[in-house]
């Protein structure tokens, strides 16, 4: 158990907890989930000890172990099973003395807690953890020196979960693991045998992970059962009750105040008013609810769709060093209205694949063809360095505006839902989900058909990133998206492709499917490496289904066509109606009502003839598909 008692912490001034009090039983798995800057990393450190507290206190059994990853990544010439070993400290110091223990008794003692703490075992839990974060069997007897800094983060938190504490602290995991990773650490927290507090924005892993959520808000801490879907609903319903009873308490309140300045004055009257006064103090006020309002995400629109395919490639191959491809023997298409989630584990090709579809690298063999004046937006978390720290979001924007007069300029910003009082900040000083909001607005300036997302969730909060699913589902472009939040996924795409085995393919089934590929066969990385070699029947559908598609091509343009048909005459008709409902109308130009009403059934009529096209047509596609 961890009991929190009115707590109070601040951060360079700044109030961040104000007499918070919480308490997680043992065995709790909770999420804690507040605004960025809330103060949920500030609580961490008061917990562990990192920053001392202004009034209150933090309480566990004392014999209770602490984790939370590490800072720093571990950079040493040690392979990564020799780190992970040694984060449990016990097990190295019993080792260590069995080596040099001379006493038959001590040495009895020693391999008896060896026994204990299945010490024995340990080599094959550390390979196991290692595996499920990613690290093939030969990456594991590699020097920890030999990986960059994202994968060494991956060691620490190997370390971290290999020691197994009591208390286990653990703040925004999934930023450096891909969908894999985060699909196994999701299963791993879920059977953890001890107390968890994970700090994440990842709307799934709060679902599926945790049992509890603490909410960090209005510098208190509020405690929910359930996960984070079951949070909102009791949220919203304890927000609602709580508005109608501060509208029930100022009425009263309201009452009592007209009452005792009605009658105050009257010697008559005095002694009811002062005890209305009383009942006035004594009863009190209902604080309001307060909502954050977050900033919306907007991508501006395309001005010309071209026609479909906009991207064709046929047998392409592409990497980095001439006759050293990563990925070969790619044949797709990407239509204008596709919305594709790129599936694999890092280091299979996600990323160069994306580059090799912006441009940003050559086939190096096969065809690749893109739509003429096809505009391509691509945004990477690596590109947040490629921002200039001086320089505000305005002055960022004025570049590509030169001539545009200063209020345009900060319009642009705004779309790209940055708060006008950020508009004048530095990059340096602005957050990593400020600073990612601003790179995607950048990519998308002008109006891709194509928007290509490299992981653009890092920094964003749960809120932030419902608002980056509303803009991709209101954008009319196509869409390639590459992330590790399920839920961003499942919300804003429809197509799978696998990035494995050094190729590109159709992956036919759903999200959940694939889950249960990657969770399955007792969490084994190497069953989860030969992942297409388990799909590798379906090749010959997958290469089917390409050509099928590329068949009905003509059919689908034309289902396009009525689509935009239908979208303007139900334009005209909102129109038509509009004007139709004014009175002045008939009363002023009685001919020109009668051409409108008639306008408008011809309109109606038209729009009901391309209905009926549209369901025709898109039932022979679907047919056809599926046949």
């Amino acid at each position: 158990m961890i009991t929190i008692t009115e707590l109070s912490a601040r951060i360079a001034g700044r109030l961040l907890l104000d007499n918070a009090s919480v308490t997680l039983p043992a065995g709790t798995k909770a999420g804690l989930v507040g605004r960025n800057g809330a103060g949920k990393s500030t609580l961490f450190k008061v917990i562990t000890g990192e920053l001392g507290s202004e009034t209150g206190s933090v309480s566990y059994p004392k014999s209770a172990r602490l984790g939370q990853v590490a800072q720093e990544a571990p950079g040493t010439e040690d392979s990564l099973i020799e780190i992970v070993l040694s984060a449990d400290k016990e097990r190295a110091a019993l080792l260590a003395e069995a080596e040099t223990a001379t006493d038959p008794h001590r040495i009895a003692d020693i391999q008896m807690r060896l026994v204990d703490i299945d010490a024995h075992s340990a080599e094959a839990r550390a390979a196991s953890i290692l595996a499920g974060l990613g690290f093939s069997q030969d990456a594991q007897s590699r020097p920890a020196s030999s990986f960059s800094g994202g994968w060494r983060m991956r060691v620490a938190l190997a370390s971290v979960l290999f020691a197994e504490p009591d208390l286990l602290l653990l703040d925004e995991p999934t930023n450096y693991l891909d969908l894999e990773g985060t699909l196994w650490l999701e299963d791993y927290i879920r059977r953890y045998p001890h107390t968890v507090i994970i700090i994440s924005h990842d709307r799934d892993l709060l679902n599926n992970a945790v049992n509890a959520i603490v909410h960090l808000d209005q510098k208190k801490l509020t405690f929910y059962r359930g996960g984070y879907d079951q949070f909102e609903r009791q949220k919203a319903e304890a927000d609602e009750l709580q508005t109608k009873a501060k509208a029930k308490n100022e009425a009263a309140r309201k009452h009592l105040q007209s009452f005792i300045d009605r009658f105050k004055a009257k010697a008559t009257k005095a002694r009811q008013a002062q005890s209305r006064v009383k009942a006035l103090e004594r009863m009190g006020t209902v604080a309001a609810v307060i909502e954050d309002h977050v900033q919306p995400i907007t991508f501006p629109e395309p001005e010309k769709q071209p026609a479909s395919p906009i991207v064709a490639i046929q047998n392409g191959a592409v990497g980095y060093e001439p006759g050293k491809p990563i990925l070969k023997n790619i044949t797709l298409r990407i239509d204008n209205d596709d919305r594709i989630a790129l599936l694999g584990s890092n280091g299979n090709g996600k990323s160069t694949f994306a580059k090799f579809i912006a441009s940003r690298l050559k086939a190096e063999s096969g065809d690749i063809r893109l739509a003429p004046n096809l505009k391509i937006g691509f945004f990477a978390q690596h590109q947040l360095d490629d921002l200039v720290p001086a320089d505000s979001p305005v002055a960022h924007v004025r570049r590509l505006m030169p001539d545009a007069p200063e209020a345009k300029v900060r319009a642009r910003v705004a779309q790209m839902g940055l708060a006008t009082e950020k508009m004048a900040t530095a990059a340096k000083d602005l957050s990593g989900g400020e600073k990612a909001r601003l790179l995607m607005g950048l990519a998308a300036f002008h109006a891709p058909n194509l928007l290509i997302l490299d992981e653009p969730t890092n920094h964003l909060d749960i809120d932030s990133r419902r608002a980056l699913i509303e803009a991709l589902n209101d954008y009319e472009g196509a869409v390639i998206l590459i992330s590790h939040d399920r839920h961003l996924i499942e919300a804003t795409v429809d197509r799978l492709w696998l990035v494995n085995n050094g190729t590109v393919s159709n992956f036919e089934g759903d999200l959940e499917e694939y889950r249960n590929l990657i969770v399955s066969s007792g969490k084994k990385k190497e069953e989860k490496i030969e992942l297409t070699d388990d799909l590798s029947s379906k090749a010959d559908q997958r290469k089917a289904n390409a050509e099928k598609r590329a068949s009905l091509a003509p059919l689908k343009k034309k289902i396009n066509e009525i689509e935009a048909v239908t979208a303007k005459l139900e334009k005209l008709i909102k129109v038509l109606d509009k004007e139709l409902a004014d009175p002045a109308l008939y009363e002023k130009a009685p001919a020109k009502a009668a051409q409108k009403a008639k306008e408008r059934g011809e309109a109606a009529a038209k729009l009901s003839a391309a209905e009926e096209e549209w369901l025709m047509l898109s039932s022979e596609y679907e047919e056809a598909m599926a046949s």
